[in-house]
């Protein structure tokens, strides 16, 4: 024997991987245009509310859909955050989901908060097998809730 170790190479690939990718589902109370757009020209993948929704579906009906296609949502809507009927949908849906904490932004600087975060929301959301609620403060710092 001449004294080497010998290192696996699976260890090396399993290191070497990437996060899996991430799309986010951008809520409606976002607005349709500014954060979606913003988050694309970021080098995120996102889908839209009012592109596979109608503007009355119910929380519920979306929540069920968006976690069926493995997307996570950005939202800013208390409800859902909030009320225990909905955040119950939610969490039984298996949605992982981050929450704007505060209200009355602007387009702008909702898009701003979630690009700042977009890094630590991707990487957060790929290594969760399970959903969750995290909030998302105006300094761009993320925290889990549920």
């Amino acid at each position: 024997m001449d004294g080497r170790v010998k290192r696996s190479k699976q260890s090396f690939a399993a290191s070497s991987r990437r996060p899996r990718e991430v799309t986010f589902f951008i809520d409606r109370s976002l607005g349709a245009r500014l954060v979606a757009a913003a988050l694309r020209a970021a080098g995120a993948k996102v889908e839209g509310h009012d592109d596979h929704f109608p503007q009355d579906t119910l929380d519920t009906v979306w929540l069920r859909e968006v976690r069926r296609r493995g997307w996570v949502v950005l939202s800013k809507d208390v409800r859902i955050r909030r009320d225990k009927d909905e955040r119950a949908a939610l969490l039984d849906a298996g949605v992982k989901a981050f929450f704007l904490t505060q209200q009355g932004l602007t387009g702008e600087a909702m898009a701003e908060i979630f690009v700042r975060s977009l890094p630590a929301m991707a990487r957060r959301a790929s290594r969760s097998k399970r959903g969750f609620i995290c909030t998302v403060t105006r300094g761009g710092q993320i925290s889990f809730v549920e």
